[in-house]
């Protein structure tokens, strides 16, 4: 086949022959539509000229949709004459060749915004520039979306309420690193979900042999007695559940155990009307657990467990309530489970010695003189500075803080001085926003590379969402960090830091919907089974298989193929597999092939559902989403709502489903993404096998537009695999989006295509794609601003 050169040395004569095919195959399948007249969908391709794809910018976008609906198949419009698969992929690969050949030679790398650190980004680098672990809810409110990531430059503003939160969290914190002993009293509470049944050991945390309870990492700021106050969960009635039965409480701090209660069987419960006259007892037992401990400042673990008592219940086995119901929150005769651990202090206080925090912060210590102290004051802002601007420090920034320091200084001494200077570096702009500027001089929307300083930032961001280590830093400083082969190996380096879990938690949470775990609300009454400890299940069996895949550098195909996954008790109960027991996961190979990869996972299937039915448009416009990139319109307004059932004539969802494929309005869409959900059917809301949904036999078997077809879990993924190339580059499209901080463009696609065409030749592994994407032009290069 041959490509256009853009710029090359073919005469006119042999251009114009060059694309007389493609001329010939529009005017065949798509004038009739997309023409001067008509102008279907508002674009012509008509009188376009084809001998020059991909020189004029605001053609390009054009040229990009129509390759997207030539890989995809959905034009022409079925019905209508189509060409063959060869005739498709021919046009298609020709369209991408003269594309990237004009962007290869005029790169557009785009224009990114001012970047606010979000939530998860400020926590990460509180955490890498002081060794403090703070959490971030209690500081910043969420943050807003964007192309699926709460890390998008141009929608992480700044409104005043915002800067005033990031001006109340830099004082507490700048408190808690320097250790300043006028810190005031705070509690927090560490609240059980009254959802969350506490059976068996509750995490790797606890002991053997204990069931219910929680271990919690806490942060103790100053050297001084703490309140550690336990209270017992409770109905909707207030009644402590569990009393009539006598309970052992077991307390441990780091690990050793601390104090043991007996809680239960000796009070006064009210064996009738007791939610109108609950006894005392019933409502004070617990008033009791309370210890104060004399603690050193740092973080530390403190858990709380009842012993397990095994046994077997006598008489007959009623069925188990469900947990979201009004009658398992009112039932006194549960067995006896925490409800919160509040901790509370110092009291009496004084300031550390040392804590990881301060290790960090004072490199060296005052020697008393005002000429000695301020030497050691400007060694340490200079590395606190440096850090935490992500640069070399300027001797103006020095000056600044060094202002904050004298004046605290002169208030109350050494350490007040750093603590207010570290308070002023929390909100200064260069912490609170990552900049990149344009060179002096240089020519308006002209692109340009990188420093090797921006560089870094822009790669422990994107690995991490964090600031850059010394070792990033260092290389960026003496401008090697851009060497190709510097550069991958810090790339590989990072990879296998155990910060790249961010990765997990920021991208894959967001892009494969774990973040929408905490919000799905199944129907108690038709999923009695679901609580929130299948909840967490969902979330972690997902977050620890494609942790699992990153780690291994597996091939990302295999997160369609995968044959096992991570599994403990309860979600094995819930997946019906045998052989697995005990609250940890561990790794189980999966013998049924409808469990298989991402598609067989709970979290995703009962994040795109109902909380009364399964919902095929849901799973199908997912999958069109985010594994296949074509991404169906937004739906007309005042679209009705799919008729419900009723208990009379039960309908499955296909039948109901029935309505949008009939109707042409709707077909345009749902003719492709129900036929995904359909064949998802399998499983229900809450990601269980079934076989029947309203009285009838489930039919998985589904078909689209273009005649291709499938049949259940299995047929899907064998679809997505045949179509492997959508997959990556869809993968692909999302990682670059998570690490541009931006959406992809018209001018990004050729880039993508890059990366994806030499993943292939590494396998599609893991680190090939990332690799790809930091040595693209959009992550290695910007554009200057316009005039």
């Amino acid at each position: 086949m041959i490509s256009l050169l853009v710029g090359g040395s073919l005469h006119a004569a042999e251009v114009r022959e060059s694309i007389d095919w493609q001329r010939s195959f529009l005017d065949q399948y798509c004038v009739a539509c997309h023409n001067d007249v008509v102008r279907e969908a508002n674009f012509t391709l008509q009188s376009i000229a084809l001998d020059q794809v991909g020189t004029h910018l605001e053609e390009v976008g054009t040229w990009e949709k129509v390759v997207l609906k030539l890989r995809a198949r959905e034009m022409p419009p079925p019905g209508l004459p189509r060409p063959d698969a060869p005739t498709y992929d021919q046009l298609a690969t020709w369209l991408e060749t003269s594309l990237d050949t004009a962007a290869a030679a005029s790169p557009n790398p785009g224009q990114p915004a001012i970047h606010r650190l979000n939530r998860a980004e400020y926590i990460n680098a509180i955490r890498d520039l002081l060794d403090l672990e703070i959490d971030g809810r209690e500081y910043l409110p969420a943050d807003d979306s964007g192309y699926g990531f709460d890390n998008i430059a141009n929608v992480l503003t700044l409104s005043p309420s915002l800067l005033e939160r990031y001006m109340i969290a830099s004082a507490k914190i700048s408190q808690i690193a320097v250790g300043d002993p006028n810190l005031l009293p705070t509690a927090k509470s560490y609240e059980m979900r009254p959802t969350l049944i506490q059976e068996g050991r509750m995490s790797t945390e606890q002991p053997f042999g204990t069931r219910g309870g929680n271990s919690v990492s806490h942060y103790f700021p100053l050297d001084g007695e703490y309140r550690v106050k336990i209270r017992l969960a409770r109905t909707h009635a207030n009644q402590i559940i569990g009393l009539a039965n006598s309970h052992d409480i077991d307390v441990r701090f780091d690990r050793e155990k601390i104090a043991k209660y007996t809680i239960g069987g000796e009070g006064i419960i009210n064996p009738w009307a007791a939610v109108m006259y609950a006894s005392e007892y019933e409502q004070t037992a617990d008033d009791g657990l309370e210890l104060m401990l004399d603690i050193q400042a740092g973080t530390h673990s403190l858990a709380v467990a009842f012993p397990e008592k095994r046994g077997l219940p006598e008489g007959l086995l009623e069925p188990r309530l469900s947990s979201a119901s009004y009658e398992f929150a009112g039932d006194r005769d549960m067995p006896m489970a925490l409800g919160s651990i509040e901790i509370s202090g110092p009291y009496n206080a004084s300031k550390p010695k040392s804590t990881p925090s301060r290790d960090q912060l004072f490199l060296c210590e005052p020697v008393g003189t005002d000429a000695g102290d301020m030497a050691c004051a400007t060694e340490i802002l200079s590395a606190l500075a440096r850090r935490a601007f992500r640069r070399p420090v300027t001797n103006d920034d020095l000056a600044t803080l060094l202002n904050f320091y004298s004046s605290g200084r002169a208030e109350g001494g050494f350490e007040r001085g750093v603590q207010r200077a570290l308070r002023a570096v929390l909100v200064d702009p260069e912490f609170l926003f990552r900049i990149e500027s344009d060179p002096r001089d240089i020519t308006p929307a002209t692109a340009f590379q990188l420093t090797d300083i921006e560089l870094a930032s822009r790669l422990s961001f994107f690995l991490w969402s964090s600031i850059p280590d010394d070792e990033l830093l260092i290389l960026a400083e003496r401008g090697t960090l851009s060497e190709p082969a510097v550069l991958r190996a810090q790339v590989e380096r990072m990879l296998a830091d155990s910060r790249s879990g961010a990765l997990v938690e920021n991208f894959a949470g967001q892009w494969l919907y774990l973040r929408n775990l905490p919000g799905v609300a199944p129907d108690p009454d038709i999923f009695p089974e679901f609580d929130d400890n299948l909840r967490e299940a969902f979330r972690t069996e997902t977050e620890m298989f494609v942790d699992s895949q990153l780690r291994s550098d597996r091939n990302v195909l295999e997160l369609l193929t995968a044959d096992y996954t991570f599994l403990n008790e309860r979600l094995a109960r819930h997946y019906d597999i045998s052989g697995v027991y005990g609250n940890h996961f561990r790794k189980v190979i999966l013998e049924s092939e409808q469990r298989g990869g991402l598609l067989g996972q709970g979290s995703i299937l009962t994040a795109t559902s109902y909380p009364n039915r399964t919902s095929p448009t849901l799973r199908g416009k997912w999958v069109l989403d985010n594994l296949l990139g074509t991404p169906p319109p937004p739906p007309p307004p005042d679209v009705p709502d799919l008729e419900d059932s009723d208990s009379i004539s039960p309908r499955s969802v296909r039948d109901r489903l029935e309505a949008h494929r009939t109707n042409p309005v709707c077909a345009s869409c749902h003719s492709r993404m129900d036929p995904f959900g359909l064949a998802l059917e399998p499983f229900d809301a809450i990601g269980g096998l079934r076989s029947y949904d309203g009285g009838e036999l489930i039919d998985a078997f589904a078909s689209l537009p273009d005649g291709s077809s499938f049949d259940g879990p299995k047929g899907v993924r064998n679809y997505l695999l045949g179509n492997e190339e959508r997959f990556v580059s869809t993968l692909t499209k999302k990682l670059l989006t998570y690490a541009l901080g931006r959406g992809l463009e018209n001018y990004d696609p050729p880039a993508v295509r890059k990366i994806v065409r030499a993943a292939a030749d590494d396998d599609y592994s893991w680190s090939s794609l990332m690799m790809g994407i930091v040595e693209s032009v959009p992550f290695q290069m910007r554009r200057s601003q316009e005039l």
